[in-house]
């Protein structure tokens, strides 16, 4: 990183230099956030008071709120003050910072998912020996590796990225420091190494699309096979709010990543990028809150407990 020391950061500019849009862009962000942190907070306050949720699903979804949580407080609220205050310069340590928790974020997400696609897989292949696979020390292993493989994937990626010589004005055509845009300024070659990080991460990540198509092609055959409508009906509805999260995270992924890239910012590359940045952790919780029966139950219950009795 020796073109570190010289560099002060860059400017983060969107598609549209119109003020008024700017502003209308921040106040579309702060509704999709506010609702992000609604919907993802009453998740883990839910599955952590509610004994009736403490089962690996339910732990694995509380850890995965808080990873949706993190996820878009790395990019959102600093677009938002950028965009009210008309200021779009970030320093290049502020910078890093996002490119590494952005990428640690993404990489985790995946891990968990990974791990949640097995948990249902085992619940619904080997009911009876449910509790005994999947038991505390299991869950517990499984959530510390997801966090340790993102660690991971985020220190290769960033520091791949930032090892890297950047050249011309320090323009990134986006609302954060997006590791696309980063390596456009590239003065030569170096963006190789970094071409190399992102092939092996991404073999990594096809790995575990491999390992959640797997898991549900085993599910889906077992319920299938059941002989009762009302246990096949419990069983989808365990794994089909897993299943669209899955197919919203990883297809906005890749409709963000396989697009052809382009030389000048447009409004369909910022709404690509909106995609996959925002969209997955704000629609997470109404996902799972809408098609989850106990779920549904245990919000019922905590709204009904602290709604304020008027005539105690």
């Amino acid at each position: 990183m020796t073109n570190l020391t010289t560099m002060s950061g860059f400017l983060l500019v969107t598609f549209s230099g119109n003020p008024e849009i700017e502003i209308l862009q921040a106040s579309i962000f702060l509704v999709f956030y506010l609702v992000a942190l609604t919907g993802n907070m009453l998740i883990i306050t839910v599955t952590s008071i509610d004994h009736t949720l403490h089962s690996p699903m339910y732990f694995f979804l509380k850890h995965l709120s808080f990873l949706d949580l993190c996820y878009i407080t790395t990019t959102v609220p600093r677009s938002i003050c950028h965009s009210f205050m008309h200021s779009g310069t970030i320093s290049l340590w502020e910078c890093i910072l996002q490119c590494l928790a952005f990428t640690v974020c993404c990489s985790t997400e995946l891990a968990m998912l990974t791990m949640m696609s097995y948990d249902r897989y085992v619940a619904i292949c080997f009911p009876l020996r449910y509790e005994i696979i999947m038991d505390t020390s299991t869950c517990i292993h499984g959530v510390l590796a997801a966090w340790t493989g993102g660690l991971i994937s985020g220190v290769m990626h960033t520091a791949a990225t930032f090892s890297i010589h950047f050249c011309g004005p320090h323009v990134l055509h986006q609302f954060f420091c997006d590791i696309p845009q980063l390596l456009k300024l590239s003065c030569s070659h170096d963006y190789m190494k970094e071409l190399g990080v992102s092939a092996f991460l991404a073999m990594v990540a096809f790995l575990c699309f491999i390992s959640i198509g797997l898991s549900y092609t085993h599910i889906f055959s077992t319920v299938l096979r059941m002989p009762s409508a009302e246990s096949r009906a419990k069983a989808f509805s365990t794994c089909l709010p897993h299943l669209c999260v899955v197919i919203l995270f990883i297809a906005t992924g890749l409709f963000e990543f396989l697009r052809p890239p382009s030389d000048s910012p447009t409004v369909q590359d910022f709404l690509l990028t909106v995609l996959y940045t925002v969209v997955p952790p704000t629609f997470n919780p109404m996902i799972y809150s809408l098609r989850n029966k106990a779920m549904k139950t245990a919000l019922r219950k905590v709204f009904k407990e602290r709604k304020p009795c008027l005539f105690c």
